[in-house]
């Protein structure tokens, strides 16, 4: 018999796809893998000087009180976020899910936030929510007093709508991509078997919106540690840096005090914690797909 031919591609022809790649590749590296690295070199070194002083911007760091408020002010961010984000939005799209004909419309409009720019509709949120603004004018019809929506401890509340608002048009989005891939015959077969609409949910469509669940949580996640303009342009971490987040109070160690090298430290423990998480991600999807393949 004869042996096959093994075909072998050209090395220009190899060479192709990465020509294509290459302008990504250098953009990705310049303006990304570059700032990361010098970031790395500059937390080991003390602020902008060439004094290598170990590992002591990041003890400096984690032992700072304004570091751990802002650790805390993250993490009540995320805890008070994700779930309402999450919740109304899914609640949203099982309702739109019912609206096959006009549901383009509903999803147009809801991701019109994401489009506006920050720092325009900063200034949105600042006429309402000012100590002047239309949100007191309005409550001062009914008798109430006047609130500083901005300069108290309402600033977490203020922060938390302008959160909502903008992004959950895309959870939306996601919601409804997951629901439309259910097969409505899984939901007839519950209905001819008796199941509530809770059981009809609970039994049908969590199992599979279940990766849906995992990748918004993971997203909204990285995204809120990331989460800068909005709380700068809206209370810039006050009063009392009781809305001051980790980038935040990064960048305000960096351009403030000037310590470059705590500030690098920073960002390197927020990138560690962040690969942290998108690892637990994917050993949890992995552990969803041999369960689902079985």
């Amino acid at each position: 018999m004869k042996k096959k031919r093994e075909y072998s591609v050209p090395i220009r022809e190899q060479m192709v796809p990465w020509l294509f790649l290459l302008p990504s590749l250098l953009f990705v590296s310049i303006m990304v893998l570059i700032p990361m690295l010098d970031a790395l070199r500059r937390s080991f070194f003390l602020a902008a000087s060439d004094r290598f002083v170990g590992f002591q911007n990041y003890l400096a760091v984690l032992r700072n009180h304004a570091f751990k408020l802002a650790a805390a002010n993250t993490a009540k961010f995320i805890l008070v976020c994700i779930p309402l984000l999450l919740l109304f939005s899914l609640a949203v799209s099982l309702m739109l899910a019912s609206f096959r004909e006009k549901r383009g419309i509903f999803k147009t409009s809801f991701l019109v936030p994401m489009a506006v720019p920050v720092a325009s509709i900063v200034l949105l949120w600042r006429v309402i929510f000012h100590k002047n603004g239309l949100l007191n004018a309005f409550t001062a019809l009914w008798g109430l007093v006047p609130v500083d929506w901005i300069g108290s401890k309402a600033a977490f509340g203020v922060l938390v709508f302008a959160y909502l608002w903008k992004n959950f048009g895309y959870d939306m989005v996601l919601w409804l991509s997951g629901l439309s891939a259910i097969n409505p015959a899984l939901y007839e077969a519950a209905q001819i078997d008796g199941a509530r609409p809770w059981q009809s949910f609970y039994y049908v469509t969590v199992p599979h919106i279940k990766m849906v669940v995992g990748l918004l949580v993971v997203l909204r996640t990285v995204w809120i540690f990331n989460n800068f303009d909005l709380i700068y342009l809206i209370t810039g971490g006050g009063p009392a840096g009781t809305t001051q987040t980790i980038p935040l109070y990064a960048y305000n160690m960096g351009w403030s005090t000037k310590l470059i090298g705590r500030s690098s430290a920073v960002t390197v423990l927020l990138f560690i914690f962040l690969m942290i998480i998108c690892g637990i991600y994917f050993a949890v999807i992995n552990k969803w797909e041999k369960e689902d393949s079985k």
